[in-house]
């Protein structure tokens, strides 16, 4: 098989590797499938979904509900189980055999080992943990000018660049960095679940998508582990991502903060079933565990309500909310960067303003 990863000419497609477990699609897939869709349409090209496990087949059409045309799947009783061997062979015999122009990857734990592994076999680069895709030059642009602080006025750009360009946090998240991969093929991203909007499911794409059978060549010889045995480790995490209400909490319950996180928790739970998140600051003060982050370094999110109680509204915590339904902020400081963002706006104390609302909420219910 002949493969030269700078013979960038020869290469074409999108190509999303689409996660399962345990015979069941990944929620990440889906986003990606929707915005690799995205990415194919700006490049002209097909997006492909490669799906690696065994007995599998019989679920790979309803990723072409989210904008796949054709399904590759790969199924053998040694993908049944996820292992770093087998996953890198399968994929990369797929990749050298077919060429994709970009393989987009979920940031997941599978993801983070299976990504790096490829790139190296397929002697390309891979940018980590993207939170935003682009290839049309006039969209990454529009993408800088409202999301970030730079003056672009004079910076020239050359719009006919078809690389993909995949931006990140660097330097801890007080920085977004964009790269591309211009001399080697295929671009390989890894990108962070929830990042991506889902589109909704279309049962007339799912039935026309195609789905292809790949002959897989695997031997004992190619895996050097072997998974005896697979625990679960019961621990109880924060699902931000699935949250449709999340009260999130920043720098300003530094007065009292196990009474700032009381009132959070109590009014998520006025709301019905609400989740409490936090800013980086509040992370990194210990007030909350990693799993409450929202933001750059964080979660992405896009609930249906976002409460930011003390929260002043920094650029990396605001790219992690700012597309929810509607955000309402509670800030002292009515200059405060948060209330750009905000569809409802209170200029005040949330030690006084959160038990007001959770007064009126409650009462609202009972009525």
């Amino acid at each position: 098989m002949v493969f030269n990863s700078s013979d960038i000419g020869a290469f074409n497609d999108i190509w999303v590797f689409c996660e399962q477990r345990n015979g069941k699609l990944e929620n990440t897939d889906f986003e990606l499938i929707s915005e690799g869709r995205k990415l194919a349409d700006e490049r002209g090209s097909k997006l492909i979904g490669v799906l690696l496990g065994h007995n599998v087949k019989d679920i790979a059409k309803e990723l072409g509900g989210y904008g796949a045309d054709k399904i590759i799947v790969c199924d053998d009783p040694a993908l049944d189980v996820y292992t770093t061997d087998a996953y890198t062979k399968v994929l990369c015999d797929v990749a050298m055999d077919k060429k994709p122009e970009v393989i987009l990857i979920g940031a997941s734990n599978i993801g983070r080992d299976l990504g790096p592994r490829c790139a190296a076999r397929l002697h390309t680069g891979l940018t980590a943990d993207c939170t935003h895709l682009d290839i049309d030059m006039e969209k990454y642009v529009d993408f800088i000018n409202t999301s970030s602080t730079l003056d672009l006025s004079k910076t020239k750009f050359k719009m006919e660049d078809i690389n993909l360009k995949m931006t990140r946090p660097a330097f801890g998240g007080h920085l977004m960095a964009t790269i591309i991969c211009p001399r080697f093929r295929p671009c390989m991203s890894t990108v962070r679940p929830g990042v991506m909007k889902k589109a909704e499911f279309n049962q007339e794409m799912a039935d026309r998508c195609e789905i292809e059978v790949y002959p897989v060549s695997i031997s004992q010889e190619d895996i050097k582990t072997k998974v005896l045995d697979v625990v679960k480790e019961a621990k109880q995490i924060i699902d931000l991502i699935g949250a449709e209400v999340i009260v999130s909490v920043g720098r300003g319950i530094g007065k009292n903060v196990k009474e700032g996180i009381e009132l959070a928790n109590e009014l998520a739970e006025a709301f019905g079933g609400g989740v409490v998140g936090g800013s980086r600051a509040v992370v990194d003060s210990g007030w909350l565990s990693a799993d409450h982050q929202v933001g750059q370094t964080g979660k992405t999110v896009h609930p249906k309500v976002y409460v930011a109680l003390g929260i002043s509204g920094a650029i990396q915590h605001k790219a992690g909310m700012q597309d929810s339904e509607l955000i309402i902020a509670v800030n002292k400081d009515a200059t405060a960067p948060i209330f750009d963002c905000a569809d409802y706006g209170i200029t005040g104390d949330l030690f006084k303003v959160v038990p007001m609302m959770i007064e009126e909420i409650t009462n609202a219910k009972v009525s």
